[in-house]
């Protein structure tokens, strides 16, 4: 019997591969919902194991469309501490408190999302942050930690890359990069987990249609974004992203 068999299960998940979809199209972040979603149907372990195929081919996607846009730099900086933790998300799985960290990460992105809007609404001219790399390896490591966990490392992510006020379209391309290759290094631990399953495979290729239409859409609308409101809506994303992760922290 397929995972997809239930209506109310399958839309569930069309939502969540959706959310995906949006994520990798451009809309940085708000694929950290999906899994929290997919987990009101599916056990936990099962909804992040079955995402993470579907993320995957949405990577190739995304990778290509904006494969001439992006940030070797920022990669090269935080990619080696999205690794490590990768690696401690994978050793640590069965002793981390994922609604604590979850209701963590939820507090630092509510706050930090509606402290941007402040400077964005206020008319303040900030300049672009010049952290040193070091910062954006320790970012990276809460990206991996959290994306190994919860594929929800977009929070960490915007919260390094978005203040150095990058061209739009290169910070959606950096984005997309840098998470293809997290996505990867995800695959060994999952697979020695045993996470995919005959039937969470099947789902998972019955999704797929939605999943390349969702991401091509907002791959599409991206492009045609003009750049001063494309940070304005990602804040606004994060606002929304962090209050529902604190909110499932604390209530879950």
């Amino acid at each position: 019997m397929t995972l997809l068999a239930d209506p109310a299960v399958l839309a569930v998940l069309i939502v969540a591969v959706i959310l995906l979809g949006m994520a990798k199209g451009g809309l940085s972040g708000v694929g950290a919902l999906a899994t929290p979603l997919a987990a009101l149907v599916l056990p936990p372990a099962t909804a992040a194991a079955l995402l993470l195929p579907i993320l995957i081919v949405q990577d190739v996607i995304s990778v290509w469309a904006f494969r001439k846009t992006w940030d070797g730099w920022i990669v090269a900086r935080m990619l080696p501490g999205a690794a490590l933790g990768v690696v401690a998300g994978w050793f640590y799985a069965d002793r981390v408190d994922e609604a604590r960290l979850m209701a963590a990460l939820g507090a630092i992105t509510l706050g930090f999302g509606l402290y941007r809007l402040w400077v964005e609404r206020g008319g303040r001219i900030v300049a672009a942050s010049r952290s040193p790399g070091w910062v954006g390896s320790l970012f990276g490591a809460a990206t991996g930690l959290t994306s190994q966990i919860a594929h929800a490392g977009g929070p960490p992510f915007q919260m390094w890359v978005t203040p150095r006020q990058l061209p739009h379209l290169t910070y959606i391309g950096t984005s997309s990069i840098l998470f293809a290759a997290i996505n990867w290094l995800k695959l060994p631990a999952y697979m020695a987990l045993g996470a995919f399953p005959h039937e969470v495979i099947v789902a998972a290729a019955l999704l797929m249609p939605v999943a390349i239409v969702s991401t091509l859409v907002t791959v599409r609308w991206m492009k045609q974004m003009r750049a001063e409101r494309f940070y304005v809506l990602i804040y606004l994303l994060m606002v929304a992203l962090g209050a529902k992760l604190l909110w499932d922290g604390v209530h879950g």
